[in-house]
């Protein structure tokens, strides 16, 4: 140490790198701070403005479904031939009275009765021998749905009526009479008869309130300076509005929305004060500089301890580094200068050598043991197999069959030539799948035709490497607690996810209860649980824990074990020696 400061004079690194840290600090400060600002205060506009978008195309939509309610309504009316004749029967009194008793009054009150807002529906029958029903007083506002049979006189010198027939329009959206006083806005039609040569015998009204119509205001924040209004197109008049604006919306002040109305010459125009889109700015940007300088003097404060304290204990570390020169490391990296890490780099590096291969022989001995888990996990499954084929093959030698005796005799060798696989872990998909048709080729000496089974393998993923004996298991269990009927269908697919694959077998057996399926998803131990256990901690030990199986059933309906394994795996390039 001394030997090293006696050519220079010495500074110690910590405090050298004071000052550009400072600076540093100083400027991420400023920098993420006016980010910060900028992002807050454009990420709160466009919140803002997409929240008044949203709310006016709600506002759209619910009074286009409410007008469309509206014309649906007056279709039903329009369209209904017993109505029709109705309004064009003559008879006397009584039997005017009966018959607007039993086929007009009906008619009417029953979209009323569905309709689930307050309405004005009014008649108005060409045929003068029709009787009256006069309703609420129009002239105050909408406080419950009725109905009103007008005789065509009280309208037909009207100026508002001989303006819509000059547009010879067969309906139309419209403020009449005491409308605009009251916020409502009327759909006015004609009623024209179907059968003989067409002729007009009525016409019909049904008048709504504006904020039924338009909806809920709450996401409007009129209070706060926005203004809605509905404005008609040919006129380009308001003919209804909520909230005031001052100035005008060109100068800039206002961002101004509009939505059209499908059907009718109606817009719907709001007004959007820039204040509100960008409220609460100085508030944040105050909070901003205030977490911003607190950060910068924290962050010079802890940076001139760490510099005090670690420029003495560093002279410490460099006495301590120094003993390590007469042990056996070697130098692999160097620094030139005057300051402490020259020898902390000699040292550790020395040292770095021995701990990678401390640390190579761990994970050596690590995956020996994993391999060997593995490999106890494979035994667990070929043996129960084993011990099932050959009870069924004595049995059926005590039958004489001595033919299914050799078929299963012969599948059964070549089943276990794939599962041994030259001592291999990892078999090829298509190996696996003919691992599986060979176990099926035994299962049907032994049940014939009793089960049918179908493929659906994308060809592209069976070259893919899979560790082996994943998915006859399942296959096993199937005829094992699946079968309860005559017959069974099993059906295997797979496909490609992304960077996965994903295997499945379906059955159409009898199913899981929801108790037996909770019971396998927890873990619990359970019997017919075994090949999903043993499968499920194969793949997580080959794989990991991203990897594995989950299973899905509903009693009476069957069960599908969905299998979800990598494509590539850095641990099967590493055993291939890729």
């Amino acid at each position: 140490m001394k030997r090293f400061l006696s050519g220079k004079k010495y500074i110690p690194f910590t405090y050298k790198m004071l000052v550009p840290y400072l600076v540093l600090v100083l400027l991420t400060d400023i920098a993420v701070g006016y980010i910060s600002f900028t992002m807050l205060v454009q990420s709160r506009t466009e919140m803002a403005e997409t929240n008044i978008r949203t709310a006016l195309e709600q506002t759209r939509n619910n009074i286009v479904y409410q007008m469309d309610e509206i014309k649906r309504m007056s279709n039903s009316l329009f369209l209904n031939t017993n109505f029709q004749n109705a309004l064009q029967f003559r008879g006397d009194i009584v039997e005017n009275m009966l018959k607007m008793r039993d086929d007009i009054v009906p008619y009417m009150k029953s979209p009323l009765q569905l309709y689930g807002n307050k309405l004005r529906l009014v008649l108005y029958p060409v045929n003068d021998s029709m009787l009256e029903i006069p309703g609420d007083d129009m002239t105050q506002p909408i406080g419950r749905s009725d109905y009103y049979v007008l005789s065509y006189r009280n309208i037909e010198h009207a100026e508002w009526f001989r303006s819509i027939a000059s547009l010879n329009q067969d309906n139309i959206w419209i403020q009449i009479e005491t409308d605009r006083e009251l916020g409502n806005l009327s759909y006015f039609r004609k009623l024209v008869n179907s059968s003989g040569a067409p002729s007009v015998i009525g016409y019909v009204r049904v008048t709504a309130r504006f904020d039924e119509l338009l909806g809920n205001f709450d996401t409007f924040p009129i209070e706060r300076g926005i203004a809605l209004r509905l404005l008609d197109k040919a006129t380009g008049t308001s003919v209804y509005e909520r909230g005031e604006a001052s100035g005008d919306a060109r100068d800039g002040s206002y961002l101004l929305l509009t939505e059209d109305i499908p059907g009718s010459n109606f817009v719907i125009e709001t007004r959007v004060p820039r204040s509100y889109l960008s409220q609460d700015a100085s508030r944040m940007q105050r909070v901003i500089e205030t977490v911003c300088l607190i950060s910068f003097l924290v962050m010079a404060f802890i940076g001139y301890l760490v510099a005090r304290l670690s420029g003495k204990k560093m002279k410490r570390i460099v006495t301590l580094v120094q003993s390590f020169q007469e042990g056996n490391f070697h130098k692999r990296i160097g620094f030139t200068g005057n300051d402490e890490f020259v020898f902390i780099a000699d040292a550790f590096n020395r040292m770095a050598r021995s701990i990678q291969e401390l640390i190579r022989n761990v994970y050596e001995q690590g995956i020996h043991k994993k391999q060997a888990e593995l490999d106890a996990l494979q035994a667990q499954i070929s043996p129960h197999f084993l011990y099932n084929t050959l009870s069924t093959i004595g049995s059926l030698a005590n039958l004489g069959e001595a033919d299914k005796v050799t078929q299963m005799v012969h599948g059964l060798s070549r089943f276990y030539r794939l599962t041994l696989n030259e001592g291999q872990v990892d078999i090829s998909l298509d190996k696996e799948v003919e691992q599986v048709k060979t176990y099926l080729d035994i299962q049907r000496v032994k049940y014939a035709d009793a089960f049918r089974v179908y493929y659906d393998i994308d060809p592209d993923i069976l070259h893919i490497p899979v560790i082996k004996l994943i998915l006859q298991p399942f296959v096993e269990n199937i005829f094992k607690h699946a079968w309860f009927g005559e017959s069974i269908a099993i059906r295997l697919t797979g496909k490609r996810l992304g960077d996965r694959i994903e295997l499945k077998v379906i059955d159409n057996g009898i199913g899981m209860r929801p108790d037996t399926l909770r019971a396998m998803r927890s873990g619990s131990p359970d019997p017919t649980g075994y090949g999903l256990r043993n499968v499920e901690e194969r793949i997580k030990l080959r794989y990991g824990n991203d990897y594995g199986i989950r299973i899905g059933s509903h009693y009476g309906a069957g069960t599908t074990v969905q299998l979800i394994l990598p494509i590539d795996n850095a641990e099967i390039r590493e055993d291939k020696g890729a």
